[in-house]
C-alpha cells in the first residue's frame, strides 16, 4: 500500500509535511504546538487569531505566503512554499 503524497513547506522557518491539497490553515494547526494551536496573526489588541468560518469571510487566518499577504484557510500547500504567521 502506498503513503498518500505529501508536500513540505515552511511555516514559521518551520518545515513541516502535509498532505497534499491541504489548506495553509491546517498547516498552520500541524505546526503549532503552543497552547493556542493554528494562530494566523495576532490582533491590534495582542489578541491571537486562527481560521474561524475556513472560507475567507472572516480574513482571520491572514499570513504570508512567499512574501504575498494571502488567506491561510483558502490556499492548497505547494512544495516549498513558505508561510509566516503574522505573528
Amino acid at each position: 500500500m502506498n503513503a498518500a503524497p505529501q508536500v513540505l513547506l515552511q511555516v514559521d522557518g518551520r518545515e513541516v509535511r502535509v498532505a497534499a491539497g491541504s489548506s495553509v490553515a491546517a498547516a498552520l494547526r500541524i505546526a503549532d504546538t503552543t497552547p493556542a494551536m493554528g494562530v494566523a496573526r495576532v490582533s491590534v489588541t495582542g489578541q491571537p487569531r486562527a481560521p474561524l468560518c475556513g472560507m475567507g469571510i472572516c480574513q482571520e487566518c491572514r499570513v504570508a505566503i512567499d512574501g504575498r499577504r494571502r488567506l491561510a484557510c483558502q490556499t492548497v500547500c505547494g512544495e516549498g512554499m513558505r508561510v509566516e504567521t503574522l505573528r
